[in-house]
């Protein structure tokens, strides 16, 4: 195994790294239910816990014998075919579904391949939507400080621009309208002085910039990796006030949030209003496949279809993928087929015993969960190989970054291995923090 990460390390460039001085990686072996195995360097291997949900995306864990059985039944008809001009039932399927269980206006579904690739047709839409409605100015989106939204050109215009990943960046990116990041804190009251100070801020830019505006977009609820950082419902609900107020379409990403992962199926629930476009990923096909999708009302679909050029102008190769299609039909099914809500809920109250001896523990800033999320904020950036080590000695694979060590666990973790989790995050922060 040494000489394979030997080549490794002189092949490959890893999510944000560096080729001339990468950061360690370790081999896998194998993985099963929520645990991983990994090569310990010695012609062994060792098991630890995945308290990532390979980010966020393995809600059921590995090898899963539902998704198995439906990615193998799928690969037996076809594995993949062109959407253009061809269709198949996995891809109706799943449409139907997203459609029954998404936020109720939103009645159409654009596959496409990845998170990132969401957001981009997702912010294509507005601006053909806004074309089609006679807007030619309205070319810029309205967002908030902290965002996150993808790695491709149009996300990384809408993510944070000064404490974002897409810095160096500034010049190249089309120039976004960003308002301060909502006041901190789920539970806020919307007669805070916090949260009024952000809303009487966030109104004055949409009314200034209102004729060069498309579309809000924003994650609800929580603000994944731009810091892991949950804000009040009651910001939610004045966005779509803007949007309404100022003919905006509200785009919420919930790549991050949607399929059960702040305690409600999605997260705009928390607030109880609808977008105008919402992306789906990540959880989408349980980890198995890459599949994302691009939901839309029916005025934004019309509207869109009737304009200039008669369609929205994407088509990635591999939409709609059968196997990926399967895979999240019977993922979307085992989830609701069970009570995933009450699973969340205790997996969050969990995380919340389990972390709370953290707080008291020097240099940390802050923990706070928020559904199956939890996350231990330090006063400065992680020592990520320590931090790793340390926490995979107790049995558990986490991957911290800038101040953050955090927790996305599958659903299907016990509470003992929860319970595991909490205490080796914990303990690594003491050691290593």
């Amino acid at each position: 195994m040494a000489g394979m990460l030997a080549r490794d390390a002189e092949l490959l460039w890893h999510p944000y790294s560096s080729l001339s001085d990468p950061s360690p990686v370790r081999m896998v072996r194998g993985a099963s239910g929520v645990r991983l195995q990994l090569d310990d360097g010695d012609g062994g291997s060792v098991e630890a816990i995945d308290a990532m949900a390979s980010w966020w995306c393995m809600i059921h864990g590995y090898r899963n014998p539902v998704l198995d059985a439906a990615v193998k039944s799928q690969v037996d008809d076809f594995s993949h075919v062109m959407f253009g001009g061809l269709t198949h039932e996995p891809a109706i399927r799943l449409a139907e579904r997203l459609v029954e269980i998404s936020p109720e206006p939103l009645r159409h579904v654009f596959f496409c391949d990845s998170g990132s690739v969401s957001v981009e047709v997702a912010i294509k839409l507005a601006l053909q939507y806004q074309v089609a409605r006679g807007n030619n100015g309205r070319t810029r989106m309205l967002t908030v400080r902290g965002g996150y939204h993808g790695d491709t050109f149009a996300p990384m215009s809408v993510c944070d621009p000064v404490n974002g990943m897409h810095s160096l960046f500034t010049g190249a990116l089309k120039e976004q309208v960003f308002g301060p990041q909502p006041p901190a804190g789920f539970d806020r009251p919307d007669d805070d002085p916090e949260f009024l100070a952000w809303a009487a801020s966030v109104s004055a830019l949409a009314e200034q910039l209102a004729g060069e505006i498309a579309a809000i977009i924003v994650e609800p609820i929580l603000q994944g990796a731009g810091g892991m950082y949950p804000y009040s419902p009651a910001c939610l609900r004045l966005l779509r006030e803007l949007a309404d107020r100022h003919g905006f379409l509200l785009i919420l990403d919930e790549i991050a949030t949607g399929f059960g992962r702040t305690g409600t199926l999605f997260a705009s629930e928390h607030a109880g209003i609808d977008p105008d476009i919402l992306c789906a990923g990540k959880a989408l096909t349980g980890g198995y496949l890459s599949l994302a999708a691009t939901l839309c009302t029916t005025d934004v679909a019309h509207t869109v279809s009737n304009g200039p050029g008669g369609a929205l102008m994407h088509g990635p190769t591999f939409m709609a993928n059968p196997l990926a299609c399967s895979a999240a039909l019977a993922s979307i099914d085992l989830l609701l087929s069970q009570d995933w809500a009450g699973r969340v809920a205790q997996i969050s109250a969990g995380l919340s015993a389990g972390l709370a001896p953290a707080a008291s523990l020097p240099g940390v800033k802050d923990v706070r969960v928020i559904g199956a999320v939890g996350v231990v904020q330090l006063g400065g950036p992680v020592d990520l190989p320590r931090m790793t080590e340390a926490a995979l000695r107790r049995g558990v694979w986490v991957r911290p970054f800038r101040d953050l060590v955090y927790t996305m666990p599958p659903y299907v973790c016990t509470d003992e291995e929860i319970a595991t989790i909490a205490a080796a995050i914990t303990a690594a922060v003491e050691e290593a923090g």
